[in-house]
């Protein structure tokens, strides 16, 4: 991705560690954390995709989350962990705009995709003889497809309006990754209005899938309480609970970042909110979904079952 500004041909990206053994230690930790992002997230997609019982539409979208994960984890760990290494924190105007559109992109299309993942939820335990219709496959992809569509469209409006500023209100982006908060500070232009523009997109793009999770999960919860079996309640708040975990480690900290005016943010904040949604949370959802579900453990033993023994015959 090229951006055209006159004014800056790079920034510095000042970073989340310094060079102390405390850091040291974080860096190491950091390090684990993507590792086992990477193996986690690839591992329940590969059980999705190889398990037909798993071939149903919450799976579908789980699949997309972790995808969405990894891609995510890959669009700035790595840049963070090797400035660290290499001692270096430049980062080019087209690196620094690509960065930007990865996380506004996969960020919007991951706040969608959890709205999708609670109605399918609803639909499932609420209406579950119109579930086959309401739930069908094509409907479903075209869902899947729209959400990738409407968080890059957002994404690409933003990342090119913002590097259209000319910056000169110097080079050094207190974060690790080119945020846009942190880059529309060096802006020497009035960006108040399209700094409004952006609280108005992003509370959009936030709260209308936030309202669709709401509003399924009060009628999940008024569903299960009314249900006769103890087991039917108990399966069904197990899997609502994952989603609800996973939701409010997300939202909680992206509508810290993103719902307040830019003026009010400050540099140490927004590092250790990012670091939520971008190390922690990729890193969890994995763990979430699959620990707390039966179904996928039993994918996992029966693949770690079948593979073994198909290799010695």
């Amino acid at each position: 991705m090229h951006f055209k500004n006159h004014t800056v041909t790079e920034f510095i990206l000042l970073g989340l560690l310094q060079y102390t053994p405390t850091h040291f230690c974080a860096f190491a930790l950091i390090t684990l954390m993507f590792l086992v992002t990477l193996t986690g997230n690839a591992l329940l997609i590969l059980l999705i995709l190889l398990d037909p019982q798993l071939h149903t539409p919450m799976y579908f979208f789980l699949w997309q989350l972790s995808l969405i994960d990894i891609l995510f984890t890959f669009a700035i760990v790595p840049k963070l962990l090797a400035d660290y290494l290499l001692h270096r924190a430049a980062i080019s105007i087209s690196g620094c705009g690509t960065q930007i559109f990865l996380a506004l992109a996969l960020g919007g299309t991951e706040c969608i995709l959890l709205g999708l993942m609670s109605y399918d939820r609803y639909v499932a335990i609420c209406k579950p003889l119109h579930y086959p219709l309401l739930m069908n496959w094509p409907l479903c992809r075209k869902l899947a497809v729209t959400s990738w569509t409407s968080g890059a469209l957002n994404a690409l409006i933003h990342t090119v309006y913002t590097m259209t500023f000319h910056f000169c209100g110097g080079t050094e982006i207190h974060h690790f990754y080119c945020e846009l908060p942190g880059v529309l500070r060096l802006s020497c232009e009035d960006t108040l209005p399209y700094e409004t523009g952006v609280l108005i997109s992003t509370t959009i793009l936030l709260l209308i899938p936030f309202s669709v999770i709401l509003a399924s999960y009060t009628l999940i919860l008024v569903t299960i309480i009314q249900m006769v079996s103890s087991e039917g309640r108990k399966k069904a708040f197990s899997t609502c609970s994952s989603h609800l975990t996973v939701v409010s480690l997300y939202y909680g900290a992206i509508i810290f970042m993103y719902m307040r005016p830019i003026s009010s943010h400050t540099p140490g904040q927004d590092k250790i909110v990012s670091v939520f949604y971008t190390v922690l949370t990729p890193m969890l959802n994995p763990m979430i979904y699959s620990l707390r579900n039966k179904d996928v453990m039993g994918s996992m033993g029966k693949i770690l079952w079948k593979y073994p023994l198909a290799s010695k015959m």
